[in-house]
């Protein structure tokens, strides 16, 4: 990873976990609110509805040992460790997350089985064959190198264990002629200039990567109707006043961040942006 957009993504991340942790919880994800996205109930419940319908959509099988790529602050690889009794394992760009998942691993009594540090997707400092689940919820768009990405989560992941990866896509384009519209391109690249992603793939593009670095059993599936409502409820919360006022106080970077919420249910509203999900196994 460039160091210039990991340096970026680092700022990023240490300077609003913390405000996101104290607004809206500890999962740094969408929520599932039913598969047409109808299903109204408390946001952070549906954080954990979408942990557990990934679960039951990818079904891996005995976990003991997995890895959260991108684990922001141990939300999933806590939640994880317990439901398995597995060993976790997470990293992420941001030593802020990563020492604050350390903390919560010790609050939960979980530091036996819970360790976090801060490692580049792209090069990781594990052996060969060392996870039985690789998870990965919303980190892929981060990634200037999809297939390296995908490379190394390969390499890690133990003969018969799983990848389960869920990440922001773009709209399928429909045949070689087909392309993204600059009025697409431009509210992306508002998107990707806030959030500091290099740029996004398609759900096909994914696995056609996954296929290629010979993963077996592949599926794919597109939730972005199930989670189309995420972005709406982070948007009301955020309308309060003390919230605002919280927001305002946490520094430009992440006050940009608030301020582009819209974007991202814009995406959505348009189909462009889509919430792509992938499995697959190693044989």
């Amino acid at each position: 990873m460039t160091s210039t957009l990991s340096q970026r993504i680092q700022t990023f991340y240490d300077t609003s976990s913390g405000l996101w942790e104290q607004i809206w919880g500890e999962h740094m994800h969408h929520g599932y609110y039913g598969a047409d996205g109808k299903r109204r109930g408390e946001r952070r419940q549906a954080q954990i509805d979408l942990i557990e319908e990934l679960l039951a959509w990818a079904k891996p099988g005995a976990v003991t040992d997995l890895l959260d790529v991108g684990c922001g602050i141990g939300g999933s690889s806590l939640y994880l460790a317990q439901k398995f009794n597995a060993k976790a394992t997470g990293i992420t760009l941001s030593p802020v997350q990563a020492n604050r998942a350390i903390a919560r691993a010790q609050e939960a009594n979980l530091s036996g089985q819970a360790q976090f540090q801060v490692a580049d997707a792209l090069d990781m400092p594990f052996a060969d064959n060392a996870f039985d689940l690789v998870w990965s919820l919303e980190s892929g768009e981060h990634m200037p190198d999809k297939r390296q990405f995908l490379q190394e989560c390969f390499r890690v992941l133990k003969p018969g264990g799983t990848l389960i990866l869920v990440t922001w896509c773009h709209r399928p384009l429909t045949s070689p002629q087909d392309a993204l519209t600059p009025q697409e391109q431009s509210l992306l690249n508002k998107i990707y200039s806030v959030y500091h992603l290099p740029y996004i793939i398609s759900l096909p593009d994914y696995a056609d990567i996954a296929q290629s670095l010979n993963f077996q059993h592949i599926q794919t599936a597109d939730w972005s109707d199930a989670v189309a409502p995420f972005w709406d409820e982070v948007i009301a919360s955020a309308l309060n006043p003390a919230t605002a006022f919280k927001i305002l106080s946490a520094g430009w970077m992440t006050l940009q961040g608030a301020f582009a919420l819209g974007l991202m249910s814009q995406g959505y509203r348009q189909g462009l942006v889509r919430y792509g999900l992938l499995s697959a196994t190693k044989s």
